[in-house]
């Protein structure tokens, strides 16, 4: 049986805007996004465990951004479950500008080495690996959009690669949206393809809650 989130622990999230959602400012300290909403979940569906939850991002970021501030920002907590989102950024970035950004190879050059130091450092902490995504169907070639979704697996296989060598858990958030698409609009869940509002937020909240607190 899978290990659940236990009364005392901690749990850190890290990643890019969409874990940031104003946790730095007016919203601190969690933000207003999945973040928040998963405490929330928590808070109404196990009101006896009482769990320090820690919202590590910020607004921008990439792979190369979070190696960079890994010690100080994760691994000085020694949190017991750790939540990793990032990616989408790296993609666009570079798409925009092929100097900037973080290539394919990149990314996963960083993630492994986060990865390696996190399991060097906190060998018993539970993590959490969240895909990128993009909310979008759209299949005019000439389109950036469909660009983003031309390159998203390679950034998408290398999360899943992470998750498969260092045995953690793993949330194919991308595939979620996109059979979520099926039934419903994109800007059902996003304004633009990849900051979610509150029912995108609500989604992935509810995909984690699953994972960390119902996993069997």
């Amino acid at each position: 049986m899978a290990t659940k989130i236990k009364n005392g622990e901690k749990i850190l999230f890290i990643g890019d805007s969409i874990t940031d959602c104003g946790r730095r400012g007016a919203e601190r300290p969690l933000g207003n996004g999945y973040v928040k909403l998963f405490a929330d979940f928590l808070i109404a569906c196990e009101p006896e465990k009482k769990v320090e939850i820690i919202n590590k991002g910020i607004s921008g970021d990439n792979v190369v951004g979070l190696l960079d501030r890994w010690t100080d920002d994760v691994l000085r907590h020694e949190p017991d479950w750790l939540s990793i989102k990032i990616g989408i950024n790296d993609l666009c970035h570079r798409l925009h500008n092929p100097s900037a950004g973080v290539s394919p190879e990149r990314f996963a050059e960083a993630y492994q080495e986060i990865m390696r130091r996190t399991r060097e450092a906190l060998p018993r902490c539970r993590i959490l690996l969240i895909q990128p995504f993009y909310i979008s169907r759209e299949s005019s070639k000439d389109s950036f959009r469909h660009s983003v979704l031309e390159i998203l697996p390679r950034y998408l296989k290398t999360v899943e690669n992470m998750s498969r060598q260092y045995k953690t858990r793993l949330l194919k958030t991308h595939a979620m949206f996109q059979d979520l698409l099926k039934y419903y609009e994109p800007d059902t869940f996003c304004n633009e393809p990849v900051h979610p509002n509150l029912t995108g937020h609500v989604a992935i909240a509810s995909a984690v809650y699953d994972i960390f607190c119902r996993s069997r």
